[in-house]
């Protein structure tokens, strides 16, 4: 009798499954079909067939510098961000396989003894007299199995799936965002480091010109003028080292904090190689509709869209009826010694079917939340591919004219230095204030700074391209 319950379990399970899912429509893209064009634009490398997109270049080709890759892959190892977003896969492959098991019987295997007294007044022999009965029982049993007829257990489960795809994508897009990130960081770190050594030489040439115009003063040439714009300039030089000193280390704690361990100070490339950093800047773009799709955080939205999706056909399923099945096979006796004997054989089937008849509207509510939540998926998936979009165009626009911006500033380093070197010797030869010397002294610091900046900029830029672009394990 036990394999006759077990085969009609069986049975229920392969018939059940109807599903009452919509189908499910990609909605279409809220964006143009082709990037921005314009005076920021400049041709961009088409994607060639066969060859990756900027999304499909690994981290590894792209970031060419030894000790870059080695802190990405520090943090690759060591981040807790990354580490927790791991472990929310762990949490939603679980969460989908207790679903998933949710589809087929659970079995479990039972003993129990009961042991009963029956007062004197009630027994029913004669002479009446108190008795104790004793009960055993080994079965097999299937508590409340619910076949799934209408498909609400496959949605759940449909559902639960989407979701830790989604999760995995999440998981995925932080990985790229934190490589992106390690690098800026490191970029950042690189440009406060040459800014600082700037600062420091530039406040050696102006301590030396304030010893220069002190005992000109003292011989009687030049003024208590020259002399105070002079330690002006110097304390100013003074103001910025120390901030600049301070910013590196601050760049130092973010870039452990990412890492996720101490960094080897000497293995960081010195501030001067910041001229020497390159990474990859063909990238091919190819067009949005196959750039944007393929981006971790937009898959991870549309596996969201679909969650929401399956769950609309749950809430459907609620409105039908509900089999479920309570069987148990197994043996039965008073006495322990005869327990599995054959003719102790005993078995129990359940059947049940409950039909929704009144629940004040909360079936009607429930289903009409869940389309809410889709409509609010679809929303969102639609919103990402928007902010994806305007995230690359930027990116796009600045790669374009940063470069030339670079460019012009090194040319104005190159004017503001010779600037610079006329003022002085017209300043020796006392045919120009100091004052003149002083500014064309300013302009030259902070022309070079600026340059610095753009470098930085440039780079970052480069990676928030690689990054928008889908990034690359």
């Amino acid at each position: 009798m036990t394999r006759t319950i077990l085969a009609t379990f069986a049975a229920a399970t392969l018939l059940s499954g109807c599903s009452l899912v919509p189908d499910y429509l990609r909605p279409d893209s809220p964006v143009p079909e082709s990037w921005p064009q314009g005076p920021a634009y400049k041709a961009e490398a088409p994607a060639e067939a066969g060859k990756p997109l900027g999304g499909e270049v690994a981290w590894k080709d792209f970031f060419t510098d030894a000790n870059l890759r080695q802190l990405i892959q520090q943090a690759l190892d060591n981040n807790r961000d990354l580490r927790v977003a791991a472990l929310n896969i762990a949490v939603a492959q679980g969460t989908y396989r207790v679903t998933e098991a949710n589809l087929l019987p659970t079995i479990n295997a039972g003993a129990s003894e009961t042991e009963q007294r029956t007062p004197k007044a009630l027994t029913l022999t004669s002479p009446q007299k108190a008795a104790t009965t004793r009960r055993y029982n080994a079965n097999l049993g299937v508590t409340s199995f619910e076949l799934d007829l209408f498909g609400r257990l496959r949605s759940l489960e449909e559902q639960a799936l989407e979701k830790y795809l989604a999760t995995e994508e999440a998981r995925t897009s932080t990985q790229i965002a934190l490589v992106a990130e390690v690098a800026n960081t490191y970029l950042t770190l690189l440009g406060d480091r040459k800014l600082l050594i700037l600062t420091e030489e530039t406040l050696q040439t102006r301590v030396k010109s304030l010893d220069l115009i002190q005992r000109s003063f003292e011989r009687g040439i030049g003024s208590q003028l020259d002399v105070a714009q002079a330690r002006s300039s110097v304390e100013t030089a003074r103001a910025n080292r120390a901030r600049y000193i301070r910013q590196v280390d601050l760049d130092k704690n973010a870039l452990t904090l990412l890492v996720g361990a101490p960094i080897d100070e000497t293995k960081i490339s010195v501030a001067g190689d910041l001229d020497a950093v390159r990474f990859v800047e063909d990238l091919p773009v190819g067009l949005p509709s196959g750039v944007l799709l393929r981006r971790p955080d937009i898959v991870s939205a549309e596996h969201q869209l679909k969650a929401a999706n399956a769950n609309i056909g749950a809430a459907r399923a609620a409105f039908f009826p509900v089999l479920s099945l309570t069987g148990s096979g197994g043996f039965s006796s008073l006495t322990l010694d005869t327990l599995f004997q054959a003719s102790s054989g005993a078995w129990a089937f359940v059947p049940q079917i409950t039909m929704p008849i009144f629940d004040a509207g909360r079936n009607f509510a429930n289903l009409d939340s869940a389309k809410a939540s889709r409509d609010i998926a679809v929303a969102q998936y639609e919103k990402a591919i928007q902010s994806a979009f305007r995230e690359v165009a930027d990116a796009l626009a600045a790669k374009g004219t940063l470069s030339d911006q670079l460019a012009a500033q090194t040319a104005l380093v190159g004017a503001t230095r010779d600037s610079y070197r006329l003022s002085q010797a017209r300043y020796d030869r006392g045919i120009d204030s100091y004052l003149t010397v002083l500014d064309s002294q300013r302009s030259l610091y902070g022309a070079e700074q600026d340059q610095i900046a753009v470098q930085v900029a440039r780079l970052s830029n480069l990676v928030n391209l690689y990054k928008v672009l889908g990034g690359g394990t």
